[in-house]
């Protein structure tokens, strides 16, 4: 949407381009239905948010307490029901774990914003100053010249819980308050975002090709209460407004993403997410699983029939599948206590070494392997755990000691699943799971596809590539 429409604004039209500037090379060899870029971990020495007098366990510890909030909020959020569009509440104001790099308008402005797979808004932190360049992060709508306002009686704004028309009748503002007083006011507006292709993605180039997304509907945010981290939010959920069903809307890319999420202990490595056909999962023993809506549709839900240690097999009698949230803001997973519980004794039964205290209160099973011995009767006796998923062909995905266990304290390993107990309790499968997994979403056919990966190689960091 340019900055001259006027009136009303029906649906964006998404235009996607290879860019070429002066700094890069005619590039005929990007076939322009598919990119990549970088997936930053907040604890990444790439992070605004890294701390380096921490320890690698201690960044582990901080990152289970993040979750036990975060996983908190989901619940409420979902036993609620959500919002018709998976509104931005259900991720504002709750921890986060991941960023990526937005450049907005034109000429672009680059903002480092919460990339989330519960939630499904886009929005930035916006300035109404006309007098100066961003000192903080702030996108300054007068300085682009493609910036524009979406029209209250949009299919957008429509969209969007809790809008409101402007005092002109044309403006669509929101005011969301969310769970622990947290509140965001704004107005739904449209803008050109350029991304920086990961290195690679055009053979040949000497720098990183861009790729222009135009008219992407988007939050702009004036004022915020609370406490809130990097310049906004990305949603990739399932709803109209998120970034992968605004591009896959009216382009050859579909409304397809994946992520390969890096080992935690090689702090260093980028993680990678992929939109188009560069989500595609192609590594060997990949399995395909059905996703199930949910109740906003903000949630990348799959299934379990149960859970496998060995020849043990763990489910809910009293269910034939039990829905679990694919969760890209907790690193923690969580589990009902009626499969958790006979897992754990599983798992002691098997490792079979003295436990210990756990250093986050919510964690069941601990051990402490400072001695070599016991750290190798430890690595020696983990076995994998195996999740039987719903989709076609009894899909079974196997966890890796690496999915399972974390040290949250030095010389502590502890097991990273926490019970949910709530009434309705909601399940997640959290980040130090899903690392070494390349996860393929297909929304338009409502699957996601797995497979173990070396997501420490998934994403070639180049040395001309901003950091």
């Amino acid at each position: 949407m340019q900055g001259t429409m006027a009136g009303t604004v029906s649906r964006a039209f998404l235009l996607i381009a290879v860019v070429l500037t002066d700094q890069l090379c005619l590039c005929t060899a990007y076939a322009g239905d598919g990119f990549s870029v970088e997936f930053i971990h907040r604890d990444s020495v790439k992070s605004p948010f890294h701390d380096p007098s921490l320890t690698a366990p201690e960044r582990m510890l901080a990152a289970a307490r993040r979750s036990t909030a975060r996983a908190a909020a989901l619940t409420r959020s979902f036993a609620a029901g959500g919002s018709p569009d998976g509104a931005v509440s259900q991720i504002i104001g709750r921890p986060f774990e991941y960023l990526m790099y937005v450049n907005v308008g034109t000429p672009p402005i680059r903002m480092l914003a919460l990339a989330d797979t519960g939630s499904d808004l886009v929005w930035l932190r916006c300035s109404n100053d006309t007098t100066a360049q961003p000192p903080n992060g702030d996108f300054y709508p007068s300085n682009s010249s493609t910036f524009g306002r979406v029209g209250c009686d949009s299919a957008a704004c429509r969209a969007l819980t809790g809008s409101s028309c402007g005092t002109d009748g044309s403006s669509c503002k929101y005011d969301y308050k969310y769970a622990s007083s947290y509140d965001v006011i704004g107005v739904l507006s449209a803008e050109t975002f350029t991304f920086e292709d990961a290195p690679g993605g055009c053979v040949g180039c000497r720098e990183r090709p861009q790729l222009r997304v135009a008219n992407v509907n988007f939050g702009c945010t004036t004022s915020t209460f609370g406490v809130f981290g990097g310049d906004g939010v990305v949603g990739l959920g399932d709803g109209t407004l998120s970034l992968v069903s605004q591009i896959g809307a009216d382009t050859s890319f579909g409304r397809r993403f994946s992520y390969c999420l890096a080992p935690f202990s090689t702090p260093n490595a980028s993680s990678a997410l992929n939109f188009g056909s560069r989500a595609a999962v192609k590594e060997p023993g990949a399995v395909t699983a059905v996703l199930f809506p949910s109740q906003g549709d903000a949630f990348h839900i799959i299934a379990l029939e149960d859970i496998k240690i060995g020849n043990a097999t763990f489910a809910l009698p009293s269910r034939k599948r039990y829905d679990v949230v694919l969760d890209t803001g907790s690193m923690l997973t969580y589990l009902v206590k009626a499969l958790l519980d006979p897992m754990v004794e599983e798992l002691k039964r098997r490792i079979n070494l003295p436990t210990v205290v756990s250093p986050d209160h919510t964690l069941q099973l601990c051990y402490d392997v400072n001695d070599a011995n016991r750290r190798s009767l430890f690595e020696k006796n983990v076995p994998d755990i195996k999740l039987q998923l719903i989709g076609p062909g009894a899909p079974e995905l196997t966890l890796k000691p690496e999915n399972m266990f974390a040290e949250l304290q030095e010389g502590f390993m502890c097991l990273a699943v926490a019970p949910v107990t709530d009434q309705q309790p909601l399940a997640l499968i959290g980040c130090i799971a899903q690392q070494n997994l390349h996860i393929g979403y297909d929304l338009d056919k409502g699957t996601v596809t797995l497979a173990n990966a070396d997501c420490a190689s998934s994403y070639q960091q180049s040395p001309s590539a901003p950091l």
